[in-house]
């Protein structure tokens, strides 16, 4: 009996295996995980070229067309999420490589902008850094979230849970995105703003929107000029929706009071980037679909997925 040969890889933490039923896969799979990135792309090439299957994290790897085509065995990709700009879907189809993909929890990230904004406006981790150095006592003055104005940009799934979290916390809720009408605001319970007036108002600004051709750059130098001085913007969506250069320089001129970023223009992020030593930004390593639950609802179902592709039945299946 051949084997497909299965490639899981970035597996960062590796928690793969441990996180669902390969042994399910059956013995026609033949496993193996990678633990760290591959490199470009003509090292992915040469660590993949035997391999039948492959499975995603996100858009860790990207899979472009030169990749695709070069790995002549391959005939599965399984990424998680629905969605995975990282991958030429029409070059798969046109190598009759087929694409599955994952469901994906939105709480989780929904809970990361709280957690950055907590640490933005009280200090917890910078407190506790004081008094495990030695210091005295107290030395900052926390920021009130409740009855401050949170903006949404993209009320879809994952900012509707960041506004009901909002009003758990007595925030205002306003929100805007180019598709976002005032009636769908108001079925939600938040208040429609032009993009002009949610960026004036707006205490804390939240970016919720996919990334594309029409989201890119879409907070420029003018957006945060509108920004009030007190105001914060965090970004768990993806780096390019914000023009990188305008907002280093609006935080080192101290015109924001400051940014919570998840997500990058290149990732990971170099060593020498600005972001690692500006005061007033506040980074984490794309960790916002990062937690336990969620890896095992997405390596839960590319086990599924790869079953199912051995059974001729193939599960949520990628279109171009």
């Amino acid at each position: 009996m051949t084997k497909l040969r299965c490639a899981v890889l970035d597996d960062y933490q590796n928690v793969a295996l441990s996180l669902a039923d390969w042994q399910s896969c059956g013995e026609t799979i033949e496993l193996s995980v990678f633990n760290h990135g591959l490199g470009d792309a003509a090292e992915v090439i040469e660590a993949l070229k035997d391999f039948d299957i492959v499975c995603l994290m996100r858009e860790r790897t990207p899979f472009p067309r030169a990749v695709i085509e070069a790995l002549p065995k391959l005939k599965l990709i399984v990424t998680t999420g629905l969605r995975n700009a990282a991958i030429d879907v029409a070059a798969a189809k046109e190598r009759g490589v087929l694409v599955c993909g994952t469901q994906s929890a939105a709480h989780p990230t929904a809970e990361l902008v709280f957690a950055h904004l907590l640490e933005l406006c009280r200090k917890v981790g910078q407190e506790n850094a004081r008094l495990k150095a030695g210091t005295a006592w107290q030395s900052t003055l926390g920021i009130d979230l409740n009855g401050k104005t949170l903006g949404i940009i993209g009320l879809g799934r994952l900012g509707q849970q960041v506004a009901r979290i909002g009003a758990a916390f007595g925030m205002k809720t306003i929100a805007w995105s180019q598709n976002l009408t005032p009636d769908a605001c108001e079925k939600l319970g938040v208040a429609y703003a032009s993009k002009e007036a949610l960026f004036e108002a707006a205490d804390v600004i939240s970016i919720h929107v996919q990334l594309s051709a029409r989201t890119e750059g879409l907070i420029g130098a003018g957006e945060l000029a509108l920004m009030k001085p007190s105001a914060f913007l965090i970004n768990t969506s993806r780096g390019p929706i914000i023009d990188e250069a305008a907002l280093i320089e609006a935080l080192r001129e101290g015109r924001i009071a400051g940014a919570g970023l998840d997500v990058f223009d290149v990732e990971p992020l170099p060593l020498d980037h600005p972001y690692r030593s500006l005061d007033r930004v506040q980074i984490s390593p794309h960790l916002g679909y990062v937690t336990e639950g969620n890896y095992r609802l997405s390596y839960g179902q590319i086990v599924e997925a790869i079953r199912a592709f051995v059974a001729g039945s193939p599960v949520r299946v990628i279109e171009p």
